[in-house]
């Protein structure tokens, strides 16, 4: 790839606003600066399964997903072996016999799949589609250079996921304490018993109903609350 296009694509990821539509971005660039694309994909592991974290337009819906579904396929073993998976003509392919006649069905020939170095070591990789037999083979140093631009990319949006992930668990953390906090509050003054007591309350009235704590407690501030509400009318 020429340094005209590295430039290029560094002022995309100044410009753009949204993590999801850099991405977008990137497999769009994929298909008009790699000759030969003409689709792209990137496949990132979250959790314990494979999922497409971003498609250039005109991917077909399927072409990564029954991949994921079969557990088997170019951009599964890409991702999950870290090895560049390529296969010239898929007319011919028998390594993945669950997929090939789909891809085919779909108008896709030659397939290359990337890993990608992404920081954390995600499982990750980007999958380049070709319409037809061999049209990849001539470019995949071009391919692969874009990888490793893409891969910066893709670290990037993983990290930030987590970071809101992990601030999403906080507030959660921190609502959960304030209704029990509450609730306890709530028995106290019911009860005229000290927190400890209030709490082992709860956590009994927890086990023996089946409900967890906090939605037991948050039952219990509703109740509350409806009752004092309706009593101030």
């Amino acid at each position: 790839m020429s340094s005209e296009a590295f430039e290029t694509l560094d002022q995309a990821m100044v410009r753009t606003h949204g993590l999801d539509t850099l991405l977008r971005d990137l497999t769009d660039r994929a298909v008009r600066e790699v000759p030969g694309v003409v689709a792209c994909s990137i496949t990132v592991r979250r959790g314990d399964r494979l999922l497409t974290l971003a498609g250039s337009d005109g991917l077909p819906s399927g072409l990564d997903q029954r991949q994921y579904e079969n557990g088997s396929g170019p951009c599964v073993q890409a991702a999950e072996t870290g090895t560049e998976q390529y296969a010239a003509d898929l007319a011919t392919e028998t390594r993945w016999p669950s997929y090939t006649p789909y891809a085919l069905s779909s108008g896709v020939h030659c397939v290359l799949a990337v890993p990608l170095a992404v920081e954390g070591g995600a499982d990750a990789a980007i999958n380049y589609y070709g319409g037809a037999p061999g049209s990849l083979g001539e470019h995949r140093e071009t391919a692969r250079a874009f990888a490793e631009r893409v891969a910066g990319a893709v670290g990037t949006a993983l990290r930030i996921e987590h970071r809101r992930q992990s601030a999403a668990d906080v507030r959660t953390a921190l609502l959960s304490r304030s209704v029990i906090d509450q609730a306890i509050g709530i028995l106290m003054a019911r009860e005229r018993i000290d927190a400890r007591n209030a709490l082992e309350r709860l956590r009994r009235a927890s086990q023996d109903s089946n409900v967890k704590l906090r939605d037991l407690c948050s039952d219990l501030v509703a109740r509350v609350s409806g009752a004092a509400s309706r009593g101030r009318q």
